[in-house]
């Protein structure tokens, strides 16, 4: 018998990659793919086999760059081989309001 935390992935990627691509999917799967924290901090979004990856915050942007490779194999595992080939992160930070 497999403890739950191995039969849930397995389970979540077996009723996930048979759907449709859009952009629900594949916010599900980066969710699922980098967890609660970085997911709250983060948007992503696919085009192409690109996925561009928002955050919201110089650190974040750097900690998602450099966890890039195990995240593309959590989403090789959750929507299919290819279907991400490559992770671009960016930095977007809050504007400042300034007095002119």
């Amino acid at each position: 018998m497999q403890p739950i935390t191995r039969a849930v992935p397995g389970a979540l990627a077996a009723l996930l990659r048979p759907m449709p691509l859009s952009p629900g999917k594949v916010e599900f799967a980066w969710s699922a793919a980098v967890g609660a924290a970085v997911q709250r901090v983060t948007t992503a979004r696919l085009e192409g086999t690109v996925l561009l990856v928002d955050a919201a915050s110089p650190h974040w942007a750097r900690a998602v760059a450099q966890s890039s490779r195990i995240i593309r194999s959590r989403l090789d595992a959750l929507l299919g081989e290819g279907v991400v080939t490559e992770v671009l992160v960016r930095s977007i930070e809050p504007r400042r309001s300034g007095g002119s």
